[in-house]
């Protein structure tokens, strides 16, 4: 329902008069849209900015609710399957020098199959579980394991999907939290998109309980630069998508890795294994992953607003330019040097991305590799709101056996 009134939003109307690709896209009747398989996927990615503000609200109503998850805890494991163990990577940089305890991302898989020898050993500890339906089969075993082996662990469960099995199966456990983010969170396209970003901001909160006021200012910048970004590049992803690529490179440092792991998913998802995609840091892409690009690769750069990382990353450009590396590159950041871009490279300029810092960024990031993917799911001929060919993959994974532990015996 919420998609349907965003189509008649101001916002995409603008948007529509200020790119013809928009124009073209969105100046199709919804029964074509729908019928071309885009009609919810691009929604979902342009309403981001809007959502935000309206995850923050949610958020900050559940301040109090969430000091007492936090309360004197040893450490924090934030875990999720696919796209929601990402969210993790984007936020656990962060997480772990405000919250001033260690925090690990752990796959929702691994928590299934090793339990509570996967979690930091101190206690009391806090695992949050991050998923946009609550209905993958791990996610539940995880946390039903944990529950059952870890008496001295608290839970946390974000969620998109307030009828979920995480969220309906474990609302009113004692040592289990439920927040479920605003239904317009809940995408309906095979892939993450809003989902994703919701949950990063959601996440973050974590980190800001004790600055209620920073954390809303924090969101109301980033869906300012998030709605920049899109209204001024939109066509310009659009033309980048129309590069012969048939690979691509995500790089980024510290929290914008988690954001280049989630676009190289992002492309692999939406053109259905068409394009293949590596992630890597810019100095571990230096040790051996540099063999990957190749003169029909397209390498993304997420371009760090710290001087020393930046240093070591415009590096690492330079040095591709002189080897002559790649098909072209897409170079995200702000105030990015001229001397970074090679004739065919395209430069994404972000005002105010440094103002908020490379911990906030994965989210900016993020919106680039959807546009980015996309478009190329439709220049692949490709639905964007279902694009798996055959079904190979689901909006949901389906359900499989669960399997649990039998005190250590070998077979």
């Amino acid at each position: 329902m919420q998609s349907k009134s965003f189509a008649n939003s101001d916002w995409l109307r603008r948007l529509s008069e200020s790119h013809s690709k928009a124009s073209e896209l969105l100046g199709r009747s919804q029964a074509e849209q729908e019928r071309q398989g885009y009609f919810h996927t691009l929604r979902e990615i342009c309403h981001q900015p809007e959502s935000w503000i309206r995850t923050s609200e949610q958020m900050l109503s559940s301040a109090g609710t969430l000091k007492q998850c936090v309360a004197g805890i040893a450490n924090l494991a934030l875990t999720g399957s696919g796209s929601s163990e990402f969210v993790g990577e984007c936020v656990r940089l962060a997480l772990q020098h405000e919250l001033g305890v260690t925090a690990q991302t752990i796959s929702g898989g691994n928590l299934l199959t090793y339990g509570s020898r996967a979690l930091p050993q101190e206690r009391p500890g806090l695992v949050l579980s991050i998923a946009r339906s609550g209905d993958s089969p791990e996610s539940a075993g995880a946390l039903s394991l944990l529950l059952e082996e870890e008496p001295r662990i608290r839970h946390l469960v974000l969620t998109c999907n307030e009828k979920g099995r995480l969220a309906e199966g474990f609302r009113g456990h004692p040592r289990v939290t439920v927040i479920t983010l605003p239904d317009g969170t809940n995408d309906r396209s095979l892939v993450m998109t809003s989902s994703f970003t919701n949950l990063v901001l959601a996440a973050r909160f974590l980190g800001l309980l004790h600055a209620p006021k920073e954390y809303e200012d924090l969101c109301l910048k980033l869906s300012r630069v998030a709605t920049g970004l899109i209204e001024t590049h939109f066509g310009t992803l659009a033309r980048a998508a129309t590069l012969r690529f048939r690979r691509v490179v995500y790089l980024g440092s510290g929290s914008r890795f988690g954001a280049a792991r989630e676009t190289a998913l992002k492309m692999l998802e939406m053109t259905s294994g068409r394009v293949s995609t590596l992630c890597e840091t810019y100095l571990g892409f230096r040790h051996g992953p540099m063999s990957y690009a190749h003169t029909d690769a397209l390498i993304v750069c997420f371009l760090s607003s710290d001087a020393m990382l930046r240093a070591y990353e415009s590096d690492l450009l330079t040095e591709l330019d002189q080897k002559e590396l790649g098909l072209a590159k897409l170079v995200v950041g702000e105030n990015i040097p001229a001397s970074l871009a090679r004739k065919n490279d395209f430069i994404i300029e972000c005002p105010a991305l440094a103002e908020v810092g490379d911990e906030n960024a994965p989210v900016i990031d993020v919106i680039v590799g959807q546009l980015l993917a996309f478009f190329r799911c439709l220049e692949e001929g490709l639905h964007p709101d279902l694009p798996s060919e055959g079904g190979v993959i689901n909006r949901v994974v389906p359900s499989f056996t669960l399997h649990y532990p039998t005190s250590g015996k070998r077979v």
